[in-house]
């Protein structure tokens, strides 16, 4: 019987439940078995390696529709520059392999981000483990595919803050930021301002404006509307070039961006005479139930990774590109990530719309 494990690394998000059942039902269909490696990789660095038996009864209904990962997750702790209590750094990668050979897998399915993905490749590189990865995460900033799981569900939320945002906006007279998450690519700002009917959308790929901004606001208000709605991407900077933190970064992980909303919000009140609030969504986007797009992306995706780990390959990430479930090489998939273009079709229909983007 086949032996294949699954595990979710990196930042949670809306959907991963739906592709670890995907999984484990494709697998079952074939007869493998399938075990679920709990928390990432510190599953398979643990002595035993840390994991769950899965089987279509354990995931079935429930599950799907679960936010979050059952299995745990962990995004930091790189095993090649694994943090030690005095500040250096040691080598696991062997132990991971350990792990994983104990466990007696064939294959296994990694469902991650760019940092997880170049992680798992260089582990696959160094020790010859065998695994397919499963691309998921909010910010849709994978070049190698049109869509990650966690992106439309992240946006969702978005849209929905943007919907209640606006009446309260209306009532008070206020200019609403909104600071949604996205790492350094502005997806989720731009798909969540033009669905959500956003006056500005400030993302990290334009360089914005204080005098292009806030003229879009002094517009609205000539035309006779008392609010307007600001989505800011976390990594926008400010006019300075500044980028917002909300403080150091933690031993191996990225700077924590967070606080532009704020900075935008007090820099328009200025700049317009207005009253500003901010939002700051955080992780409100990447949790809670996923939506129907994401649960059919999930379901997609994890039926073609159990398909290529059944078959032996290894070093290949599931995408889909032009509507067409597929797989790449890995190598391909972390080779660049996939900011938002800006003559890109979204950049236009915004522009089309009237909205702002701060550039002019």
């Amino acid at each position: 019987m086949p032996r294949i494990g699954v595990m979710t690394t990196g930042g949670d998000c809306a959907g991963l439940n739906a592709a670890i059942r995907a999984v484990v039902a494709a697998c079952a269909r074939q007869g493998a078995e399938v075990l679920g490696i709990l928390k990432g990789t510190e599953g398979l660095l643990a002595d035993p390696p840390a994991f769950i038996s899965l089987d279509p009864g354990i995931v079935d209904g429930p599950l799907l529709r679960q936010g979050g990962t059952s299995l745990g997750s962990v995004n930091r702790g790189d095993p090649f520059r694994y943090p030690l209590p005095d500040g250096g750094t040691i080598d696991l990668s062997p132990k991971v392999k350990a792990g994983y050979q104990a466990l007696g897998l064939d294959n296994l399915i990694a469902i991650g981000g760019d940092g997880s993905m170049r992680i798992m490749a260089e582990l696959s590189r160094r020790t010859g483990l065998k695994f397919i990865g499963v691309p998921k995460t909010i910010d849709n900033d994978l070049a190698a595919t049109d869509s990650a799981i966690g992106f439309a569900t992240a946006v969702e939320v978005a849209v929905e803050a943007l919907d209640r945002l606006q009446p309260t906006a209306a009532s008070h007279n206020r200019i609403m930021v909104l600071e949604v998450m996205g790492r350094d690519a502005g997806h989720i700002a731009l798909s969540a301002g033009i669905a959500g009917g956003a006056d500005v959308i400030l993302i990290p790929e334009l360089p914005w404006r204080v005098d292009a901004a806030a003229a879009a606001i002094a517009k609205l208000a000539a035309r006779g509307r008392n609010y307007a709605l600001v989505v800011v991407a976390e990594a926008v900077r400010d006019p300075e070039g500044v980028q917002a933190l909300l403080g150091p970064a933690r031993p191996g992980a990225m700077p924590r961006l967070g606080g532009i909303g704020a900075r935008v919000a007090s820099i328009l009140e200025r700049a317009t005479g207005g009253e500003a609030r901010v939002t700051v969504l955080g992780h409100v986007q990447r949790g809670g139930q996923p939506g129907a797009t994401d649960r059919v992306l999930a379901a997609s995706l994890g039926v073609r990774a159990a398909e290529l780990a059944l078959a032996g390959v290894s070093g290949r990430m599931v995408a889909v590109r032009g509507g067409a479930v597929l797989d790449v090489p890995i190598d391909e998939a972390v080779s660049a990530q996939r900011p938002v273009d800006p003559n890109g079709p979204l950049v236009a229909t915004a522009r089309g719309l009237g909205i702002s983007l701060g550039d002019a």
